[in-house]
């Protein structure tokens, strides 16, 4: 499994498909689909997402939410964040019991937490410089990118935070955090997919101390 976290800007919806091909793993989005949506380039916000606005309550907001996901509403109301974790957890799950994926969101990563096997990524980078990169994705003025950028991270940082009570930005969530801006996409897909096999390769019990001996053989003398 590889988790991705993205805000916008850093490319996560052309970044993450194009890894899962590298992989040969199957790509899941955001909200339950497999393929990704050229609309999203920016990485801006879906309809669905969009509903959690600071007006609404955590219950309503979290409502709206779940029917974007397709999650049926339970009757009590207090019960729907742990509803929508547990429809969450077993999207993740059933991607799991079919061989692994690329995930892109779903809190993934706290989700699965230091889970054997799963590698967990965040690509963030300066807001101007993200900002001019949705700019471009998108089509639209940087002015407009810029409101796009701080509608979407907050919100997304908003419905993690409700689900999960964490900061999905913590960069002690994942194995590699990077910064998207200052590369290509192909680079940093290279560099993923490299970071990816390397992280599923090794065995800390086994190699660390090798690997130390080995790197300090490699320093000048």
């Amino acid at each position: 499994m590889v988790t991705v976290s993205a805000t916008y800007g850093a490319g996560g919806t052309l970044i993450a498909p194009l890894l899962a091909t590298r992989l040969g793993l199957p790509f899941a989005d955001r909200l339950g689909g497999s393929k990704p949506m050229a609309s999203s380039a920016g990485d801006v916000l879906s309809e669905a997402e969009r509903a959690e606005e600071p007006r609404n309550t955590v219950l309503d907001g979290l409502a709206l939410l779940s029917a974007g996901w397709n999650i049926p509403v339970p009757r009590d109301p207090e019960l729907l964040p742990e509803h929508v974790r547990n429809h969450l957890e077993a999207s993740i799950g059933a991607l799991i019991a079919n061989g692994g994926a690329v995930i892109l969101g779903r809190a993934a990563a706290i989700a699965l937490g230091r889970r054997p096997g799963a590698f967990h990524v965040r690509l963030d980078g300066p807001v101007e410089r993200r900002a001019r990169r949705g700019a471009a994705w998108e089509g639209v003025d940087l002015d407009t990118a810029r409101a796009h950028l701080t509608d979407t991270d907050t919100v997304r940082s908003r419905s993690v935070r409700k689900l999960y009570h964490q900061d999905p930005a913590d960069p002690s969530l994942y194995h590699l955090v990077v910064d998207t801006s200052v590369l290509t996409l192909d680079a940093c897909v290279d560099l993923l997919a490299n970071a990816a096999q390397a992280f599923w390769a090794h065995d800390d019990d086994d190699d660390l101390e090798r690997d130390i001996a080995a790197a300090r053989d490699r320093l000048p003398r």
